[in-house]
């Protein structure tokens, strides 16, 4: 038996994802190439949502995430997902015939993201939170790593970016076929069929729903805050348009969110998970409120804060997804969480299409935008983290 599962899923999980943003790191070369508005650039990442809405719903509601094994269906999809990607650049001439191939990506990381916490939970349920971390953690270098191909001069066009994304979750897909599922939360022959819609017990439970509510918040900021990553290093001062300083400095700020999950993993094992995810959810929503007036400060200052607003952005992540693997019944585990990262990527499209339709009109104050979500989320999450609750991981079950 494979004595360090996490590493190869985490591993798997950062090539699979790469999948997600591999437009958005292109977005510049591509809007002159298409002849398309920057705004398209949204739409194209709306459409990627989308898709995972969907795909995440139908696993969640049919039950197929429990129905079957978690590694075969992380593979099977980031394979198809790499397919689609790489046909998104080698045959894609517009938006019309590129919108349904990011729509059947993001269907497919439906299969990728949910499925690889169940992943995780089969393998080492009694340190969820912070395997959980690192996963998250993977998720966000995931998104980031198109960015530093970009850089790296890698990928020398808008569609060799593109293909290097595809070809790392081909080679995500095989290490988790080859690793397989853990030994817990299997299963049994003798366990009653799902039935359609028995997930939806899960949000009967006070302590899931608490932790669904503080994720609903923490989503509205997230996605939309990393698509306008490379407007708000521009907006900063930092780097002009179009620019490898933009790449960079876009890569660093996203990227630096991967510390930030490892941090907060860290961190649970000794203020719980619950508090982790407020701090960084009030860490998040000081950035969002200060951000409109550091453009007038020196580059060290604005760069300082970018940074910091990246690593809380999402540090909170794996933490709602390890409050929730406690709190949920463990036959459904799989839907529950597919279906909360259904309803959340669905918040995510409305805060990407207000953000990115409105960036031009709002300059810097976009970033007030995205500040209800984090208070919201703190609102919602209030239950587990007004008490000190030191559970992060479904140990007990």
């Amino acid at each position: 038996m494979l004595r360090r599962p996490v590493p190869v899923i985490v591993v798997a999980q950062l090539f699979g994802t790469s999948l997600w943003f591999s437009v958005n790191s292109a977005a510049d070369d591509l809007v002159r190439s298409w002849d398309i508005a920057p705004s398209a650039i949204g739409a194209l990442t709306n459409a990627v949502q989308a898709g995972f809405i969907l795909g995440t719903l139908t696993f969640a509601l049919t039950g197929l995430a429990d129905r079957f094994p978690a590694s075969r269906i992380f593979a099977f999809c980031a394979a198809l997902g790499a397919i689609f990607n790489g046909a998104f650049a080698l045959l894609a001439d517009g938006m019309v015939s590129g919108l349904p191939l990011r729509f059947a990506v993001g269907v497919c990381l439906a299969g990728v993201y949910p499925l690889g916490m169940k992943l995780v939970v089969s393998w080492v349920p009694q340190q969820a939170g912070a395997a959980l971390s690192l996963l998250v953690g993977m998720l966000t270098l995931g998104t980031a790593l198109p960015h530093g191909v970009r850089l790296s001069g890698l990928g020398t066009s808008w569609q060799a970016t593109i293909c290097i994304s595809s070809a790392l979750a081909l080679a995500g897909a095989l290490m988790v076929m080859w690793l397989g599922d853990g030994p817990h939360f299997k299963r049994r022959r003798d366990a009653p069929a799902l039935r359609p819609g028995q997930v939806l017990r899960a949000f009967t439970v006070p302590a899931f729903r608490a932790s669904a509510l503080g994720y609903f918040g923490h989503m509205w900021e997230l996605y939309a805050m990393w698509t306008l990553v490379p407007s708000l290093v521009v907006l900063s001062g930092l780097a002009g348009t179009g620019t490898s300083a933009q790449s960079g400095l876009s890569f660093a700020v996203i990227g630096i969110g991967a510390i930030g999950c490892m941090a907060g993993g860290w961190w649970s094992r000794h203020i719980g998970s619950a508090r982790v995810a407020a701090t960084a959810l009030g860490t998040s929503a000081l950035c969002c409120m200060v951000y409109p007036v550091s453009t007038g400060w020196n580059a060290w200052a604005a760069g300082g804060l970018l940074l910091i607003w990246g690593g809380a952005v999402v540090a909170d992540s794996p933490h709602f997804s390890a409050l929730s693997a406690a709190a949920c019944p463990p036959d459904v585990l799989g839907s529950a969480l597919a279906l909360q990262n259904a309803i959340g990527f669905a918040i995510t499209m409305v805060s990407i299409h207000l953000g990115t339709r409105e960036l031009s009109d709002w300059g810097a104050h976009i970033a007030w935008l995205l500040l209800p979500g984090p208070l919201l989320g703190l609102l919602g999450l209030y239950p587990l983290w007004r008490v000190r609750s030191l559970t992060s991981a479904p140990a007990t079950r």
